[in-house]
C-alpha cells in the first residue's frame, strides 16, 4: 500500500490508474480505525479495481467544545490494518495542505433540509464541516464510488444529497453498521468506554430494537413511543440528546401513512456522545 500526505502524488497515481481503464472507490476515514471502517474498504474492494483510503481528522466538523484536539491519531496501527485489508493507496493530508488559507477563509457547502436537526440541531455547523470536506476529497481523488457507515445515517443522508444537487460524478455506498457482540454500534469515541460502560450502552440500540417492534405491530403514534424509549434509555444512566422516528429519505417526521423509516438516536454516557440509528419498513 502507498501512503502520501501530497495532493501531486495521490493526483499522479489517480491519472495512472485512469490512463490504465481502472476503476476507483474511495474511503474517506479520520483514522482511529476499526472493524466498521475496514468493512468499508471490504465493500469497496467488491466495487472497484482500487481502492483509496483517506485520514484526515477535519478540524472544521467540530465544535468549540468538542474533542478535536484529544481525538485518537493512531498513523501506524491504521496503516497496518489497511495494509491487511487490500488498501491501494492511503492519503494523510496535513491541516494546510486542505485548508492552505485557514478555516476562516475557506469556501464552504451547505446542504439544506437533510442537515437540520438530530446531530445537526445538536453540532451546529457540523454538516458544513462534513458537506465542505467531502466535496474537496472527492474532487481530489474523483472516485467512481465513495463508501459511507450507515451508523452515521444523517451524514449518509447529507452527502447522497450534495452528491446529486451539484451533479457530482461518485456514486455514494451504504455500508451496513458493525456492532459489538452486545449491539453496541462501533466507532471511534468507543475507545473513551470502559468494558462496563459498553455493557450500559448497548441499552442504546435494544432500545431501538423494541421501537421497531412496537411500529412493526401498528404503534403509531411516534412520539409517545418516544417519550418511553427516552425514559428506558436514562433508567440505565445515559442522558439523551435526540431519540425521533423519521420518514428515512427526508429525515422530516413520518406522516402516518409513511413506510420507509428510520429511528435516530443520539445519547451521552459520561462525556462520551454515542449515536445509532435503525431502519425498518411496515406495510
Amino acid at each position: 500500500m502507498q501512503t502520501t500526505s501530497e495532493i501531486r502524488s495521490l493526483r499522479s497515481q489517480i491519472k495512472a490508474w485512469r490512463q490504465a481503464g481502472l476503476s476507483v472507490a474511495f474511503v474517506p476515514t479520520m483514522g482511529n480505525l476499526h472493524e466498521g471502517h475496514f468493512s468499508l474498504v471490504d465493500k469497496a474492494k467488491t466495487l472497484a479495481d482500487k481502492v483509496v483510503v483517506s485520514i484526515f481528522v477535519n478540524p472544521m466538523q467540530f465544535g468549540a467544545n468538542e474533542d478535536l484536539d484529544a481525538y485518537p491519531r493512531t498513523l501506524v496501527q491504521d496503516q497496518q490494518g489497511l495494509s491487511e485489508r487490500g488498501a491501494d493507496y492511503l492519503f494523510t493530508p496535513t491541516v494546510e495542505t486542505i485548508y492552505p488559507n485557514g478555516l476562516d477563509a475557506q469556501s464552504f457547502v451547505d446542504v439544506p433540509g437533510v442537515s437540520m436537526g438530530y446531530c445537526g440541531g445538536s453540532r451546529p455547523g457540523h454538516f458544513r464541516g462534513v458537506a465542505t470536506v467531502v466535496t474537496k476529497l472527492f474532487n481530489l481523488v474523483q472516485p467512481d464510488f465513495a463508501c459511507f457507515g450507515e451508523k452515521d445515517f444523517q451524514q449518509l443522508q447529507v452527502i447522497k444529497t450534495m452528491v446529486r444537487d451539484l451533479a457530482i460524478p461518485v456514486e455514494v455506498i451504504g455500508v451496513p453498521t458493525q456492532r459489538d457482540v452486545n449491539g453496541l454500534a462501533l466507532s471511534s469515541r468507543n475507545g473513551y468506554l470502559s468494558e462496563e460502560q459498553k455493557q450500559q450502552a448497548a441499552i442504546l440500540f435494544k432500545t431501538l430494537n423494541w421501537m421497531k417492534e412496537e411500529i412493526q405491530s401498528g404503534q403509531r403514534d411516534y412520539a409517545a413511543l418516544e417519550v418511553q424509549a427516552i425514559a428506558r434509555i436514562e433508567e440505565l444512566g445515559l442522558k439523551v440528546d435526540y431519540l425521533s422516528v423519521a420518514e428515512r429519505n427526508t429525515l422530516k417526521a413520518p406522516h402516518a401513512d409513511d413506510q420507509q423509516l428510520v429511528i435516530l438516536a443520539a445519547a451521552f454516557l459520561d462525556k462520551v456522545r454515542l449515536i445509532d440509528n435503525l431502519t425498518l419498513d411496515w406495510s
